[in-house]
């Protein structure tokens, strides 16, 4: 769970992206509302990607951390740590972000890395998902937010929302309702562990 930061004010965030940012957009639109109780206070990616122009245009720091400039793995570990402990978390949010977290990263924010993923974990866990679960026949998919830990997509579930696939569906289609789901789901997620932060409530099952 999210401990009690014992800091007054809105629940800090550190976004982790790798593309186009679509949630990080979202989620900087929320945190525009006072009301919301939270704030975006950097993103770092581990690439150079278009979702960095929407934490500039927002006046957020941003960061960029690539695996290739730490041939050791835990050195860039160490690295991307470096940059998301700079702005004191409560909580990180992973948001289409490409790259396991090794043990490294997760040790420094324990209980405060989040992810979202486009299937209805644990089905269809890994980069194609998607794809996966139209060439399995699935009848339903959705999108899932979880708790980070060292495996890939297997942490804790936080919450779900499932989406129907329709006769005809492909790749983008199917892809494009997730994402219309998957994006609400993260923000009121985000809202309710900010607000947990701040009060000491419970985390895994907001």
């Amino acid at each position: 769970m999210i401990a009690d930061s014992g800091r007054l004010g809105p629940a800090r965030l550190v976004v982790l992206i790798s593309g186009t940012g679509s949630n990080l957009a979202a989620l900087l639109r929320a945190c525009q509302d006072p009301a919301y109780g939270a704030q975006v206070v950097g993103v770092v990616a581990d690439r150079p990607c278009a979702g960095l122009g929407h934490a500039e245009d927002a006046g957020v720091p941003t960061a960029v951390v690539p695996p290739r400039d730490h041939p050791e793995r835990a050195d860039w570990d160490e690295a991307l740590a470096r940059a998301v402990a700079v702005h004191e978390p409560d909580l990180v949010v992973c948001a289409g972000f490409m790259r396991l977290l090794g043990p490294g990263f997760l040790g420094r924010f324990p209980g405060r890395i989040i992810n979202t993923h486009p299937s209805l974990l644990p089905d269809f866990p890994g980069a194609h998902a998607v794809r996966d679960a139209l060439a399995a026949g699935a009848r339903r998919a959705g999108a899932t937010v979880f708790w980070v830990d060292e495996g890939v997509d297997t942490g804790a579930i936080i919450a779900q929302v499932e989406v129907a696939v329709l006769d005809g569906d492909d790749e983008d289609s199917l892809t494009e309702r997730i994402k219309a789901a998957e994006t609400p789901q993260l923000i009121d997620v985000v809202a309710r562990l900010a607000r947990h932060s701040r009060t000491g409530g419970p985390g895994e099952g907001v």
